[in-house]
């Protein structure tokens, strides 16, 4: 277990994040595996997948729940020296994740099916997303347990064995795809179903390299089964912590579903531009995202440990080097986002799509940033919510005027991009404020480093 109370704070963060980083490019890469070898089936598999992947956010809001509040209320009782409250809090994320992986498979093969059939721009493309989604389930179900695990490890500030893990289970993948995909050396393709398929044998492989190195990547908190009995006193704590975390990932769900709605009569094209560029940026997303959840673990251990200018100094550092790194982003999709694209598609009309989609986008990177530095100190407080309104806004700033404007017939697709753009910008300033006067309820009225010290 790693003490996060002591020694330089930007030390610890780049050394978190670059670990964390690493793990969810890796899990991103489960998608973009199935991606690139569903592109060789054309146009409308991959507008297919596309829409089926974006049930992902759905799942992971219900994941978000477990992984936030287990990793709050576990670094806090790390700072505090609670190990009874960090080993019960573990064992009940554990128990929560079980009963929620269950219910995910349960709804994913009926409502979940019958959801992503009406995204699809057309017949075709809708039968693939529900093959695809019904090959995929389980992997989403693993997501539950995963998180759990990994929210645990982070909040013990372990992160270098969990991401060998996850590479590990990615290069799996990327073997298992073309097989599955192609029927390359079984001589029986499965397309988009087989793409699904790799991806979920890849995930079950990964959960139970987790759960039998869990023990040798920490040494404090124990796995066993046999205290998985449910107390729900400890499921309400993970619960208040989680739920409006969670409801930040409905409202990305909802955004997507509303974006494929809306642009389901551009055409497959488009959606399929729209599906490979969405899934671009969610790699993009990745090191502001790494940074925060350091920030989160680290941030969360002072707060128990009651170092409130160690927790302002992580939050300072944390929104610094995540807006340097989406500068440099930035620039990247204004110059040149077909890079980004070419690898997946060489189809005119998608690249166009995807292209102009990035470069609009990509006027909000910074903002992303922000938001995410203030959603990790959120999380480290054990107070989500001020996040969970601060999406709210955006939903309401995005979706009612989008839908407004999909009921004329001559809008242009990029103002909806435009529209998306200036709603995150929003997010960013009302997450900022909500953060001044959190730190103020929770820290006191103590200093505020205009430049963060390595302390």
């Amino acid at each position: 277990m790693r003490d996060l109370t002591t020694g330089p704070i930007s030390k610890h963060l780049i050394g978190m994040a670059a670990f964390i980083g690493v793990g969810l490019v890796v899990q991103t890469l489960y998608f973009l595996v199935d991606l690139y070898f569903v592109a060789q089936l054309g146009k409308a598999a991959i507008a297919g997948v596309s829409s089926a992947g974006s049930t992902t956010f759905l799942v992971m809001a219900a994941s978000q729940m477990v992984a936030v509040g287990a990793l709050s209320l576990i670094s806090q009782a790390i700072g505090r020296r609670d190990a009874a409250d960090a080993q019960g809090v573990f064992e009940q994320s554990l128990s929560l994740s079980v009963v929620l992986g269950l219910a995910t498979l349960v709804i994913g093969y009926t409502v979940g099916l019958v959801g992503v059939r009406a995204l699809g721009a057309d017949a075709a493309t809708s039968a693939l997303a529900a093959q695809y989604l019904a090959a995929y389930l389980p992997a989403l179900a693993l997501m539950f347990p995963v998180a759990a695990i990994g929210s645990a490890l982070r909040a013990s500030g372990v992160a270098g064995p969990p991401m060998l893990i996850q590479s590990l289970t990615v290069a799996f993948n990327a073997l298992l795809a073309p097989v599955l995909v192609t029927g390359w050396l079984i001589g029986y393709p499965l397309g988009v179903f087989g793409a699904g398929l790799a991806s979920s044998i890849a995930t079950l492989a990964g959960s139970i390299a987790f759960v039998l190195l869990f023990g040798r990547m920490q040494p404090h908190l124990r796995l066993d089964v046999r205290r998985l009995a449910p107390r729900l006193t400890i499921w309400r704590r993970i619960a208040d912590v989680g739920l409006p975390a969670a409801g930040e990932f409905v409202m990305i769900f909802v955004m997507t579903a509303v974006v494929y709605w809306i642009i389901r009569g551009y055409g497959p094209q488009v959606q399929a531009g729209y599906g490979i560029a969405s899934r671009i940026l969610q790699s993009i997303f990745l090191p502001p995202m790494a940074i925060a959840f350091a920030a989160a673990a680290m941030a969360g251990q002072n707060y128990g440990a009651k170092l409130p200018d160690r927790v302002r100094s992580t939050f300072y550092q944390c929104a610094g080097i995540g807006s340097i790194v989406m500068l440099v982003l930035t620039l990247l999709c204004q110059t040149n986002p077909q890079a980004l694209i070419l690898p997946f598609t060489h189809d005119p009309s998608v690249v166009a799509v995807a292209a102009d989609y990035l470069r609009i986008s990509s006027l909000n990177f910074v903002a992303i940033g922000l938001v995410f530095a203030c959603s990790g100190m959120f999380q480290a407080f054990g107070d989500t919510r001020p996040a969970l309104i601060s999406s709210a806004g955006r939903l309401l700033t995005f979706v009612l005027p989008a839908l407004y404007m999909s009921t004329r017939g001559d809008v242009a697709l990029e103002a909806y991009w435009y529209l998306s753009a200036v709603a995150v910008t929003g997010q960013a300033i009302v997450s900022i404020w909500l953060l001044r006067g959190h730190m103020r309820d929770k820290l006191g009225n103590g200093p505020v480093p205009l430049v963060a010290t390595a302390v």
